[in-house]
């Protein structure tokens, strides 16, 4: 079982929240949305540290690569930027074709770093010296969601159309797609080795991490689901825009639902975002109503 009770809730943020990323070795939470700039605060004293940097746009997307002490966040008017944390400084600012990316992911095994741009154009970067590797179409709409299994070498990729893809990573090639949602993919996950999914429909898959078989469904919320966070080796959570948190098994069984229906001071608004910290064992979401709402995850 899962048991998530609120610890604190941290304020600051001006404008709606879209992305979180966690700094497991440092203790450190960056959010970002679209205020101008990204905020770090300390998990240890769950309190607020300093304005990271100034960003020029909202950021879309917030990664980060602890092995390199980098952050990378993509903006909503197009550039990507690599930001070194314990300088702070700008390393490179990364540029795409068309639009902005909302999904940027690191490939550490090849040290690459990959984003998709609104036209669902994929580009790699060395993130040694930042160099354009190869830029190649992986959809032919707008991709919001990945997911990488590093150890079976796929990442799985979530369009607008509800398709979902499956590539190699080694050298990028396609392995299979299907038609899984009948809207958006917006969350992804890979939770011990199974794909789920989740879509602007509402739904959420347990789909095969090799040939994309949809092995169970369910309707987890009443609005899109906007985040599949694992947890452990067979636990995870989602947060959605109907302002719920809630906690599940691998075979989709409920584990806790989180909301102020039932009398808990959760999100007021759509919640946008989600990340676990495993070595402090707390769920952080975030979202319209510029909160950052803290949860300890008790299993």
């Amino acid at each position: 079982m899962m048991d998530i009770t609120l610890e604190n809730t941290l304020i600051g943020h001006q404008n709606p929240i879209y992305t979180l990323a966690v700094d497991e070795q440092n203790n450190l939470l960056y959010s970002a949305g679209n205020d101008k700039g990204i905020v770090e605060w300390d998990l240890q004293t769950l309190a607020f540290k300093r304005v990271l940097c100034n960003v020029p746009s909202s950021v879309y997307k917030l990664c980060f690569i602890p092995e390199k002490s980098l952050l990378i966040a993509s903006l909503r008017s197009g550039g990507i930027l690599v930001i070194r944390t314990n300088v702070p400084e700008l390393a490179a600012k990364l540029s795409i074709g068309k639009g902005a990316a909302f999904v940027v992911q690191p490939i550490l095994s090849k040290n690459e770093l990959l984003a998709i741009d609104e036209q669902g154009k994929a580009y790699v970067w060395n993130l040694e010296n930042y160099e354009l590797l190869y830029s190649f179409q992986v959809s032919t709409t707008t991709v919001r969601s990945v997911a990488l299994d590093e150890e079976g070498h796929v990442l799985a990729v979530g369009d607008k159309n509800g398709a979902v893809h499956l590539l190699d990573v080694r050298d990028y090639h396609t392995l299979t797609s299907a038609n899984v949602h009948t809207q958006s993919v917006t969350a992804l996950a890979f939770v011990d080795k199974l794909l789920i999914s989740g879509g602007r429909d509402a739904k959420m898959y347990k789909l095969n991490g090799t040939d994309l078989s949809v092995l169970a469904e369910i309707t987890p919320h009443m609005f899109t689901v906007y985040g599949i966070i694992p947890i452990g080796k067979d636990l995870f959570a989602t947060v959605s825009r109907d302002k719920t948190i809630k906690g599940w098994n691998v075979d989709l069984k409920l584990q806790k639902n989180v909301s102020r229906d039932r009398g808990i001071d959760s999100h007021y608004l759509s919640i946008n975002a989600g990340v676990y910290s495993a070595t402090q064992q707390l769920l952080l979401t975030a979202g319209d109503d510029k909160q950052i709402k803290v949860w300890k995850i008790s299993l």
